[in-house]
C-alpha cells in the first residue's frame, strides 16, 4: 500500500468513526426528547430543558473533573460560547418541540449544520451532497397538518444554534482542552438556563426524576461527548453533514412513538440524506491528510 493510499484508508476510518458516533450522539437526543416531552405539562418547556441541563453538567463535570486554571483567554471564549450554542440551540428546540412534530422540528434544526457544510465545501461534488441532504431534510418535513408559525420560527432559531455548535465541536474536539471543556460549556449552559430552572424544581416529584435522568444522560451528557469525539476525528464540513442523522432518528422516532406517520416523500428524504452522508465518508478518503 502506497503512502498516499495509506493515508487515505486512515482518513476514511476516522470520518467513518465520527459518523458512528454522531449517530450514537443522535439517537440519543431524539429519545432523550420524546421522553422529556411527557414532562412539559408538570414542569414547562423551558424548566424541562433547564433541569436537564443541570443534571447533565453535573455528571459531566463528576466525570471529567476540568481544570479551571491554566486555560487561555481564546480557549475560555471558545468554552463559553460552545456553552452559549448548547443553551440556545437547546431551549429552542424544546420549545419547537412544543408546537410541532419531532421530526419536523428536527428536521428544519438541521438546515443550521447542513448550511455550514455547504459554506465550507471545497468542490463542487461537496457542496452538492450538502444540497441533497438539504433537499432530503425538505421532503421529510412533507408529512403532518399545517404547522405552527411560532414553531417554525422556535426551529429556525435552534438550527441557527446547531450551526454554531456545529463550528464549535469541530474547534473544542480538536483542541487541548478536549471532553473537559465539554464539561466546563455545559456547566456555562447550565448556569444561562438557571433562569428557568429554578422555578421548575419545586415542581419536580419522585415521578419526573428518572425521566429527567434518563433524558439528561442521553440527551445532553451523551450527545455532546460523543459530538466532541466526533469533532476531534473530522472537519466541522463533514461533521454538519452527519449532523443529518438527527432529522432522520427523529422522524423514525416520532413515527414509532410518537404516532406521527411516515409519508412516500419522509421516506424518499431519508434515503437522499443517508446517500448524502455516506458521499462524504467516500469523499473524505480522498483528501490528502497531514
Amino acid at each position: 500500500m502506497t503512502h498516499s493510499s495509506a493515508a487515505r484508508a486512515l482518513a476514511r476510518r476516522a470520518t467513518i468513526r465520527a459518523m458512528l458516533l454522531v449517530l450514537i450522539g443522535a439517537i440519543g437526543v431524539q429519545s432523550s426528547a420524546a421522553i422529556a416531552m411527557g414532562l412539559f405539562d408538570a414542569l414547562g418547556v423551558l424548566g424541562t430543558s433547564s433541569v436537564r441541563m443541570s443534571i447533565a453538567a453535573v455528571i459531566l463535570l463528576a466525570v471529567f473533573r476540568p481544570r479551571l486554571r491554566g486555560r487561555s483567554r481564546a480557549e475560555w471564549a471558545g468554552i463559553v460560547l460552545y456553552g452559549v450554542a448548547m443553551a440556545a440551540m437547546n431551549a429552542f428546540l424544546y420549545l419547537a418541540f412544543d408546537r410541532l412534530p419531532l421530526g419536523v422540528a428536527t428536521t428544519i434544526d438541521f438546515l443550521g449544520p447542513c448550511l455550514v457544510a455547504l459554506a465550507a465545501s471545497r468542490r463542487p461534488r461537496e457542496g452538492l451532497l450538502a444540497v441533497a441532504a438539504i433537499i432530503g431534510v425538505g421532503l421529510m418535513a412533507g408529512f403532518g397538518g399545517p404547522f405552527d408559525p411560532l414553531g417554525l420560527v422556535f426551529a429556525a432559531l435552534a438550527g441557527a444554534a446547531f450551526g454554531l455548535y456545529t463550528l464549535l465541536a469541530a474547534r473544542i474536539g480538536q483542541s487541548e482542552g478536549g471532553l473537559p471543556s465539554v464539561g466546563l460549556s455545559v456547566a456555562v449552559a447550565a448556569i444561562l438556563t438557571l433562569p428557568f430552572a429554578i422555578p421548575a424544581v419545586p415542581l419536580l416529584e419522585a415521578q419526573h426524576l428518572l425521566p429527567l435522568l434518563a433524558s439528561a444522560v442521553l440527551g445532553t451528557a451523551l450527545a455532546f461527548t460523543v459530538d466532541t469525539m466526533a469533532g476531534r476525528l473530522t472537519s466541522a464540513r463533514v461533521l454538519g453533514v452527519f449532523f443529518a442523522f438527527d432529522p432522520v432518528v427523529g422522524t423514525i422516532i416520532g413515527a414509532l412513538f410518537l404516532g406521527q406517520l411516515l409519508t412516500p416523500a419522509a421516506v424518499g428524504g431519508i434515503v437522499l440524506v443517508v446517500a448524502a452522508g455516506a458521499g462524504i465518508v467516500w469523499s473524505a478518503g480522498e483528501r490528502r491528510v497531514p
